[in-house]
């Protein structure tokens, strides 16, 4: 799967918006205001990082070799996803919608509201 892939998987969800808080080359996704993936624009292969359950974490680390503890970030909550070609692109965004469902059901009352409108 391919930047422009996930960017575009990414915005397709409810409440997300993409910025670059941490300089031009590591692009963010939140959702209400709460980052979900975030993936280095020049990497290759392109790989980003999502948010996971703990035990689910190691579970995935055990078995898939495109999947380490989440770089430069809490290695217990977060996974780097390599995307090598060797998982299929439904499995991606399987992995993807996890992370954002994570994120979402962490959000206040008031936030969850919110996306509920949109």
């Amino acid at each position: 799967m391919h930047l422009e892939e996930i960017r575009e998987y990414c915005l397709q969800k409810k409440g997300v918006e993409e910025c670059l808080p941490f300089g031009n080359d590591t692009l963010v996704f939140k959702v209400m205001g709460k980052m979900f993936l975030l993936t280095g624009i020049e990497a290759q292969p392109t790989q980003f990082n999502a948010k996971c359950n703990p035990e689910k974490a190691i579970d995935l680390r055990e078995n898939f070799s495109c999947i380490l503890p989440g770089y430069h970030m809490n290695k217990k909550h977060w996974n780097t996803i390599i995307c090598d070609g060797s998982v299929s692109q439904n499995q991606i965004k399987e992995w993807i919608d996890d992370s954002y469902s994570l994120v979402v059901s962490s959000l206040t009352k008031k936030l969850k509201s919110e996306l509920d409108l949109l």
